[in-house]
């Protein structure tokens, strides 16, 4: 009888670790299809012209999106600058100093503006800043896209702080600092990686946002330098270039998707190989 239990659990347990393992190989499987689908597409129409030069009018062959590249790092830029300060605090006040039903609330509103639809998103955003302002604008584009990172930045806050071992508050404490000089002191710097993580987790994934973008920044073919004018992104010009039957402008839409998806990947890599200890990064 034992030996028909132990056998029993045998194939059971080999059943559960090949089903889990099919399904893992499945996910990645589906992942590198994309990533190499998109590598095949979008590599044949890479070269310097495509950073450097303007995107060439309809019938014209070649041309870039430098205009583009600019304008997605300027409303990145004013979205983090706006978005990452708010839910960094808004964290830290959960973590450390919420109590039940107030702190509940914001968690509650934080999940709920996560789950937002980016759509909506755009709209709201376009009727708080585009319609005062009486144009489309980078302003209204980082504004929506802030938006969408601080319930980002609240929630992975939150929970790298209460991460924390309470030992290193009470520690803290005992030595006669106060509420406010532990957290700043001990509790922060003993998360920072996690945080600094999280966030940029959140800012990559606004990165690729078109939907609010169409409401507020809109889209510009030329050199955008002032905040308060229309500007071009990558997303927006992917979405444009690929609903035309013009095959040069598929080709860079191709490309310009795998331009953004290697900067998002290459601003992950960088922040985990900057926060990482030092015996790792020699290593």
């Amino acid at each position: 009888m034992s030996s028909y239990l132990y056998l029993r659990r045998k194939a059971t347990n080999f059943l559960m670790f090949g089903l889990a393992g099919l399904c893992a190989l499945v996910t990645v499987s589906v992942l590198f299809f994309i990533l190499g689908f998109l590598v095949y597409n979008g590599a044949r129409s890479i070269n310097w012209a495509f950073f450097t030069q303007l995107p060439k009018p309809i019938g014209e062959t070649g041309g870039g999106m430098a205009n583009a590249i600019l304008g997605s790092a300027k409303l990145v830029l004013l979205a983090a600058a706006f978005g990452v300060p708010v839910g960094f605090i808004a964290g830290v006040y959960l973590a450390e100093y919420g109590g039940r039903t107030y702190a509940a609330l914001i968690r509650y509103t934080a999940d709920l503006l996560n789950g937002v639809p980016s759509i909506v998103i755009g709209i709201f955003a376009y009727a708080m800043v585009v319609i005062p302002m009486k144009r489309f604008s980078t302003l209204a584009g980082g504004f929506a896209l802030s938006l969408m990172i601080i319930p980002i930045t609240v929630r992975t806050t939150e929970q790298f702080l209460r991460a924390v071992p309470n030992t290193l508050r009470e520690g803290a404490l005992a030595l006669g600092a106060t509420k406010w000089q532990t957290v700043a002191t001990v509790v922060i710097p003993a998360s920072i990686r996690g945080v600094l993580t999280g966030t940029m987790l959140g800012v990559a994934r606004v990165a690729g946002e078109t939907a609010p973008l169409l409401f507020t920044s809109f889209n510009n073919r030329f050199w955008t330098t002032a905040w308060d004018q229309p500007t071009a992104s990558l997303p927006v010009m992917i979405f444009t270039y690929a609903i035309t039957p013009y095959e040069d402008w598929h080709r860079q839409a191709w490309a310009a998707g795998l331009v953004l998806l290697s900067l998002m990947l290459a601003a992950n890599i960088a922040a985990r190989w900057i926060l990482a200890p030092r015996g790792a990064r020699s290593a």
